[in-house]
């Protein structure tokens, strides 16, 4: 399979933002090529585009199947496995904000919890476990209010990101008119 200019532009790209989303380089890669294209591919296909070996492109799609970003398709006389994205591009996304929460947020979460249940040995203990508490807060109310734009789903998120700078400016309002009730 042959890749158009335009194509290998976002799968490169895809391959240095997956790093970031929590993934290799490769399965960015992968990702990008699966999602982008119209077909099913087969691992073979996704190996000859990528020009990656088989047992990478196998290990690829086994992570991709784990986050469940990618789902196997079967095609009525062919052998040979193929692979579709899981889900829309909000479904993907969403996916990939849950498993960072799990793999990132959840375990920080945990080892506040601990940190702030020890006893404090001394005045700098109790004002770290005061700033622990604060992180600790600040984590909890973020990831209670991404679970509820998760739970919106697509066309309510996108109606409300599609709001954008009307929201802050809806909340300004408010401050104007109830100054004391504001925080």
């Amino acid at each position: 399979m042959k890749m158009s200019p335009l194509v290998t532009s976002a799968v490169i790209h895809f391959g240095e933002m997956g790093s970031r989303w929590g993934f290799n380089r490769t399965v960015g890669q992968m990702l990008a090529l699966i999602v982008l294209h119209e077909e099913p591919l087969s691992a073979q296909e996704i190996a000859d585009a990528l020009s990656i070996s088989r047992g990478n492109t196998s290990m690829g799609l086994k992570e991709l199947q784990a986050w469940q970003l990618v789902k196997q398709h079967h095609i009525p006389g062919e052998r040979k496995e193929f692979f579709v994205p899981a889900g829309s591009i909000w479904v993907l996304a969403n996916r990939v904000f849950e498993e960072r929460r799990k793999r990132e947020i959840d375990p920080t979460m945990s080892l506040l919890r601990d940190l702030m249940m020890d006893s404090p040995t001394g005045d700098q203990d109790v004002n770290v476990q005061a700033r622990l508490n604060e992180i600790h807060d600040l984590l909890e109310s973020v990831t209670a209010w991404s679970q509820e734009l998760q739970n919106l789903g697509p066309e309510k998120l996108d109606t409300l990101m599609k709001l954008g700078s009307g929201v802050g400016r809806i909340l300004e309002f408010k401050d104007k008119l109830l100054p004391a009730k504001s925080k």
